[in-house]
């Protein structure tokens, strides 16, 4: 696919990117003040380790958010099927994330996990209407840069509960500090409110049975069983080598002699701008090269930069290497995202975006939840250079799946 420059700009700078900064936004704050925010307040009051890591099963929301995703494609709220929903769970996440600052952290754990895992139905709900709007309002040719811009969006919501909640909270109560943390979901509202409902095509399902069983059979007879399955690997697949590599990052790092200083002050630096360059970057390639090819070239930088850390694994306590490593892998991470969030857009029927993006999503967090599970068995037995090397190739099938799902020379692409 190619495009002139003047189309580059018109892609680039227009309402729907903008919407785009928004939604991402409004999307990640919730997750990361349950995994990075929540640890930090049980912990600086005395809960042990333990408990805390319990907390990990909160995230189980995001993985089976597909089961309730037909709700939102069946049922209109009065400010219509996605503008509706989605002010319903964002001022839900208003409303109780405050609630943490009123419970005893020790006193009331049980409460506490109650309420996160509120707070995370609320969030994974947000996340299926909020994917659901994008896919709706985005035309093709912007689906790479859209989704680009959210993901980054969403990787900088981080920063508030990540590190400006953590330095108010050495000045402020705890109550005031999840309150203001709270308070960012206002910019979401506020865009909820002032945005256009998308367009309601014709052919939406009529009842709740029908939400639930029309997206599967239209995907799976789309392009018959077959193409299906082989999407539905090719999710499971793309991303698994990258995950793997990164899931116990922070304990290979302390391994090869990095202090706590050092792993915080580079990978913080190192990790995060690279990759939201690597998704912009992404996003404008894509416009040119189309989603396919896309695909298999932020694929391959993604799989090669997984040998970095084989490498660093061999070099050791090196700071020059950790940066240059984590910075590559954060780069190629942000490639591969953009193709890869912009292949799932692609994939979903207008008519039935919430079930069928959830469904997808939900796939690609497998990996995460359940394969990266396994890591530390795999570098008990083989090391940190041969698990790097077996994360490798455990990339391989998903760039060989590109061969049937997302051809070199799609006519489609072209």
């Amino acid at each position: 696919m190619t495009t002139n420059n003047p189309a580059i700009r018109d892609v680039l700078f227009n309402k729907r990117m903008l919407i785009c900064i928004f939604t991402g936004f409004s999307s990640g704050l919730p997750l990361f003040i349950l995994i990075s925010l929540l640890p930090a307040w049980l912990r600086s009051e005395g809960v042990n380790l333990k408990a805390i890591g319990l907390f990990a099963l909160i995230q189980l929301p995001f993985t089976w958010k597909f089961l309730w995703a037909p709700i939102f494609d069946r049922y209109i709220p009065p400010m219509g099927r996605r503008r509706g929903w989605l002010l319903v769970s964002q001022i839900a996440l208003l409303l109780s994330i405050p609630l943490f600052g009123e419970l005893h952290a020790v006193l009331d754990i049980w409460t506490i996990a109650y309420l996160a895992a509120c707070v995370a139905f609320f969030s994974a709900s947000q996340d299926v209407v909020i994917d659901a709007y994008r896919r709706e309002i985005l035309p093709d040719i912007e689906l790479g840069m859209g989704n680009v811009i959210h993901v980054n969006a969403y990787k900088i919501a981080g920063l508030v509960p990540g590190s400006l909640s953590l330095i108010l909270a050495d000045h402020l109560a705890w109550d005031s500090v999840f309150l203001i943390t709270a308070l960012f979901m206002l910019p979401g509202i506020l865009m909820t409110l002032v945005v256009k409902e998308p367009a309601l095509k014709p052919g939406r399902p009529k009842t709740l049975k029908a939400a639930v069983v029309e997206p599967f059979n239209e995907f799976i007879h789309r392009n018959g069983l077959n193409s299906a399955l082989l999407i539905l690997a090719f999710i499971f697949f793309y991303k698994l080598g990258d995950s793997m590599a990164t899931a116990l990052a922070t304990p290979f790092y302390l391994d090869m002699g990095f202090s706590k200083t050092e792993i915080g002050l580079i990978a913080k630096n190192a990790g995060l701008w690279p990759s939201v360059i690597g998704g912009l970057l992404g996003g404008i390639w894509m416009i040119r090269l189309g989603i396919n090819r896309a695909l298999w070239l932020f694929g391959a930088v993604q799989m090669l930069a997984i040998l970095g850390f084989a490498w660093l694994a061999v070099v050791g306590h090196d700071l020059l290497w950790l940066g240059i490593v984590i910075g590559i892998e954060a780069f190629g991470v942000g490639l591969g995202t953009a193709a890869f969030v912009a292949y799932i857009a692609k994939n979903t029927d207008p008519l039935y975006s919430a079930t069928q993006f959830a469904l997808f999503t939900s796939l690609a967090a497998v990996p995460r939840t359940f394969a990266n599970a396994a890591t530390g068995y795999l570098v008990d037995m083989l090391g940190w250079v041969s698990f790097f090397l077996f994360c490798f190739l455990a990339a391989i099938p998903g760039m060989l799946l590109l061969l049937k799902i997302a051809p070199w020379n799609s006519k489609a692409e072209n």
